[in-house]
């Protein structure tokens, strides 16, 4: 589960409640919302590319064991992690993303490195133990509360080796990108539209997408930067390095933030 890293634009006229019932039901055997834009989600998120030498900078310095990607997808992130020679468990919800991930992963002849498995961000079905979790693509932002949060934070420590590592982006949006996005179609790509419903009181973004092949309505809820720092430790993380962008730069206030949390040798 996936949404673009430049500032979603959302649907307006959706019942939110409804929305993040059919993802988080999707698991469940219920079809995920992702499913009906697979085909369409590389072409609609096709110019994000910042990210992806971080993540892989990121395999590597684990020490070329096997990561744990959350939130998978299309592969976007995973494909290259394979390909500089890293094996990759990746979890999804929708099935429709992770047809379209093998079909990437035999063009790029990396299937052998990438173990794909159906399931939810809180529940993984992940048994094995590895030094590095990540969630890129701000895939976090679909658990609707705190106690989903904590919920998915807390499945990915038990992921974790004592000293592995947690590495996830989420955002927070500015006042600018509400104004100028707010309930209007716009064309991220050629024929690919988005529409966007912010709801400040309850800091969610409604997302409507549509193009040649599919369309869908996603849910995502964000909180502030202050606010992960403390679920992070709430779930026995202990907070490395919480950056304003994939440069490694830190953050000092702006909309992206991407954190690196550890869990503790003790624990």
């Amino acid at each position: 589960m996936r949404v673009p890293l430049t500032p979603p634009r959302i649907a307006a006229g959706v019942d939110s409640g409804q929305v993040l019932e059919r993802e988080n039901q999707s698991v469940m055997g219920e079809p995920s919302s992702y499913d009906a834009i697979a085909r369409l989600y590389d072409p609609w998120s096709v110019s994000v590319r910042e990210d992806v030498e971080f993540y892989v900078e990121e395999a590597r310095a684990a020490g070329g064991e096997s990561v744990v990607e959350l939130g998978v997808g299309t592969g976007r992130i995973a494909v290259p992690i394979a390909a500089a020679g890293i094996r990759v468990i990746g979890v999804d919800s929708s099935e429709g993303m992770l047809a379209v991930c093998r079909e990437a992963a035999d063009r790029a002849g990396v299937s052998d490195l990438l173990d794909l498995r159906r399931g939810d961000l809180r529940n993984p079905p992940v048994d094995e133990r590895v030094q590095l979790a990540i969630c890129p693509f701000r895939a976090m932002l679909h658990m609707p509360d705190d106690a989903s949060r904590l919920e998915a934070l807390g499945a990915a420590h038990e992921l974790l080796v004592p000293g592995g590592r947690l590495v996830f982006d989420v955002f927070a949006p500015g006042l600018r990108d509400i104004e100028e996005t707010h309930g209007r179609w716009l064309e991220r790509e050629p024929e690919i539209f988005e529409r966007a419903h912010w709801d400040e009181q309850e800091r969610t973004l409604t997302l409507s997408v549509r193009g040649p092949t599919g369309e869908t309505t996603l849910m995502l809820a964000w909180i502030s930067p202050g606010e992960w720092h403390t679920l992070l430790e709430r779930a026995g993380f202990a907070v490395e390095a919480c950056y304003g962008w994939f440069d490694r730069r830190p953050f000092t206030g702006g909309e992206d933030t991407v954190w690196v949390a550890r869990r503790p040798v003790d624990q």
